[in-house]
């Protein structure tokens, strides 16, 4: 992705989101007998977002470590998931107290 830890957990952040809405509205209107679908959806979104977040986490930071750059490589990613965690933590803090149902 990039190299800045904010634009890269952001952006993580705006993929869960995306995929949390997306599955929210999808599944609302669901009437009728569950089928062979509901695992192969579930296992297919699970697979890409494991791809997406190895991008968006790693790409950099692995191309860094490989260039000779470990330090720098090493200090992206702590960043990154840094940035992340705080990220989440807003986001279940907000979720504790209420403010987001």
């Amino acid at each position: 992705m990039t190299k800045n830890p904010f634009i890269n957990a952001l952006s993580a952040t705006a993929y869960i989101i995306l995929i949390a809405s997306i599955m929210t509205l999808g599944t609302k209107n669901m009437k009728g007998p569950d089928t062979v679908m509901a695992p192969i959806v579930a296992l297919s979104v699970f697979t890409l977002s494991a791809g997406v977040m190895g991008y968006l986490f790693l790409l950099q930071p692995l191309l860094l470590y490989l260039e000779g750059k470990k330090k720098a490589g090493v200090a992206l990613f702590i960043k990154t998931l840094g940035t992340f965690a705080l990220t989440t933590g807003v986001i279940l803090t907000l979720f504790f107290t209420r403010i987001l149902k």
